[in-house]
C-alpha cells in the first residue's frame, strides 16, 4: 500500500509538470484559435489516445446514475475548466496564469475538509501554504515586471478554473473507488468533447479553419497527447492518495513554466527562482509526509 501511494504521488508530480508545460504551449497558439476550439481539439486528440487501451481492457458497466455524475464532472473539469483557462490566457501571461492556478491545492484542501472527505491537519496545511509561497517567490520577480493593467478579468477566469478543478478532484474520489481509472477518464473526457464541440462551433471552428501553421498544429497535437496521458495518471493518483496530497503537486506547474522559460526563451535562472524551488520542494515534503487520513 505504501509503495502504491508513492507511485500515485509520482504520477501526480508528472501531471503537475505536464500542466505547466501545457500552459506555456497553449500561450503559443491561443491567439490564433478560439479558447473553446483549442480545448475541443486538445481533448479530441486525448480521447483518441484512450480508445485503444480502453478497448483492450475489460468492459466496465457503470450504474446509470454514476455515469451521469462522471459525465457531469468531465464537462466541468475538461469543458468549462479548460475553456476558462484558455480564455484567461488571452489576458494574462502563462507565468501569471500558472501562479494563480497553483491555488488549486489550497482550494482542494478546504473543499475536502468542508465535505468531510479529508482531515485538515496542521502539517498538511503548512505544506500547501509553503508550496504557494514558494511559487510566489519563484515567479515574483517576473510578475513585478509585467503590466497589471486590464488583467483582472484573466485572473478571475483562471481562479474560477482552479475552483472547478478543485471541486471535481474531491467529487471524483467515490467513483474512482468503484470503477477502473481508464473508463472513468474516457467517459469524462468524451463528455467534455461533446460539450466543447458546441462552443467550438459557435467560434466557427467547423466553418472556418483556424489560423494555425504546421508548427501550431504540432503544438496542439502535442498538448492533446500529453493531456490524455496526464489525465489517466491524475485519476489513478486520486484513486490511491487523498485529493490534497495529489493536487499539491500542481504547484510544480508554475515552476515548470519558469524553467521552460529559462530553457526555451533564454531567461536567467534568478535567485528568486532558486529560493522558490526550495520552498516548493519543502512544501511538497510537508504535505506528503503526513499520515493517511482516517476518512480515507
Amino acid at each position: 500500500m505504501r509503495r502504491q501511494e508513492t507511485l500515485a504521488l509520482a504520477a501526480a508530480a508528472a501531471t503537475g509538470i505536464q500542466v505547466g508545460a501545457a500552459l506555456v504551449a497553449t500561450r503559443f497558439v491561443v491567439n490564433d484559435i478560439g479558447p473553446a476550439s483549442l480545448a475541443f481539439l486538445r481533448y479530441a486528440v486525448a480521447v483518441l489516445c484512450l480508445i485503444s487501451p480502453l478497448l483492450m481492457s475489460a468492459r466496465t458497466r457503470f450504474a446509470p446514475r454514476d455515469l451521469v455524475v462522471v459525465i457531469a464532472l468531465g464537462i466541468v473539469q475538461f469543458g468549462i475548466l479548460i475553456a476558462l483557462l484558455n480564455l484567461g490566457l488571452h489576458f494574462i501571461s502563462s507565468t501569471r496564469a500558472a501562479l494563480l492556478f497553483a491555488t488549486f491545492p489550497l482550494m482542494t484542501m478546504v473543499i475536502a475538509a468542508l465535505l468531510g472527505r479529508e482531515n485538515l491537519t496542521g502539517t498538511k496545511a503548512a505544506g500547501v501554504m509553503l508550496t504557494i509561497v514558494g511559487v510566489a517567490v519563484a515567479l515574483g520577480e517576473r510578475l513585478l515586471t509585467e503590466s497589471a493593467s486590464g488583467e483582472w478579468l484573466g485572473a478571475v477566469l483562471v481562479l474560477t478554473a482552479a475552483l472547478c478543478g478543485a471541486v471535481c478532484s474531491v467529487l471524483y474520489r467515490p467513483y474512482l473507488a468503484r470503477y477502473p481509472t481508464l473508463p472513468v477518464g474516457f467517459w469524462a473526457m468524451l463528455s467534455s468533447v461533446g460539450f466543447l464541440s458546441g462552443l467550438a462551433g459557435m467560434e466557427g471552428l467547423f466553418t472556418e479553419p483556424p489560423r494555425l501553421d504546421p508548427k501550431g498544429w504540432t503544438v496542439v497535437i502535442c498538448i492533446g497527447l500529453s493531456s490524455g496521458i496526464a489525465y489517466v495518471l491524475w485519476l489513478w493518483a486520486l484513486k490511491h492518495a487523498s485529493p490534497t496530497r495529489v493536487t499539491v503537486f500542481l504547484s510544480l506547474s508554475p515552476v515548470t513554466a519558469a524553467l521552460l522559460g529559462v530553457w526555451i526563451l533564454g531567461e536567467p535562472f534568478t535567485l528568486g527562482v532558486l529560493l522558490g524551488l526550495a520552498g516548493v520542494v519543502g512544501g511538497l515534503w510537508l504535505a506528503t509526509r503526513s499520515t493517511p487520513d482516517p476518512a480515507r
